[in-house]
């Protein structure tokens, strides 16, 4: 069952996502050569926590950490460690802020160093255009096979792959929520859209092949299956009568 949000429901979820925004503003500076993703956690949880809010991925089914950490071929789910970032690392920063009850999710990814350029960087910003696309489908009356067409559309017109395992999901109360939103799909097919869904897109999208494997390591990584280079972006978004609000987008 999906649940419709009041708009009392979503200006809080507002709230929580503009902690959430200001987490990935002070961390983008952050992520350079020489940095670890560990040190970037702890930075990350000291600001959520001050800030009134508890971070939504730590202890949720056993997580260990605040952010979801994914470096080149990892795709999602990286556990922070002390490993040195390098110049022109892949990294994806995911993170969940929980404010009030009310939890708000979203990622950014960035070529370390910020190297212009190359393909690594190509991948960032189709990734980045494929979320807009999804966000430009949160149209009360469209469906979630609009959304996951739009960004698919996008990902495979410059030559790569979404990921097609893992997908977006609806928000608010709990991290996840119905119904899924994939990053693939037909027009027209699924539940139809109305004011007061909120919903978290994510693309996932892939330089070489769709398929993934599990780190049996460590339970959490999930990695390209043929070790290629892995983007992940994703905002918060409300379904509204005046089309689509970003609650996760920077001020």
């Amino acid at each position: 069952m999906i649940i419709r949000k009041s708009a009392k429901d979503i200006e809080l979820m507002q709230r929580s996502g503009a902690v959430l925004a200001q987490v990935h503003d002070l961390l983008a500076p952050l992520v350079r050569p020489g940095v670890t993703t560990a040190e970037l956690d702890r930075i990350a949880e000291e600001f959520i926590r001050e800030h009134g809010g508890s971070p939504t991925f730590k202890g949720y089914q056993g997580f260990p950490a605040t952010l979801c950490t994914s470096v080149n071929a990892k795709v999602v789910h990286g556990i922070p460690d002390e490993v040195l970032l390098e110049e022109g690392d892949l990294l994806s920063i995911d993170c969940g802020v929980t404010l009030r009850g009310w939890v708000s999710d979203s990622a950014r990814s960035y070529v370390v160093g910020g190297t212009g350029g190359g393909e690594a960087q190509r991948l960032i910003d189709v990734s980045y255009d494929a979320l807009e696309a999804g966000i430009a489908e949160c149209q009360a009356g469209r469906t979630v096979g609009d959304i996951g067409h739009a960004v698919q559309t996008v990902a495979e017109a410059a030559g790569f792959h979404v990921i097609r395992k893992l997908v977006g999901h609806g928000v608010g109360r709990n991290m996840h929520e119905d119904p899924q939103v994939p990053n693939y799909g037909s027009p027209g097919t699924g539940p139809v859209l109305e004011p007061g869904y909120v919903f978290a897109l994510e693309p996932m999208i892939a330089i070489g092949t769709h398929d993934i494997t599990e780190d049996e390591q460590d339970g959490w990584s999930i990695y390209t299956a043929d070790g290629s280079l892995a983007a992940h972006v994703e905002h918060t978004v409300a379904i509204t009568q005046d089309g689509p609000l970003v609650l996760t987008r920077s001020v």
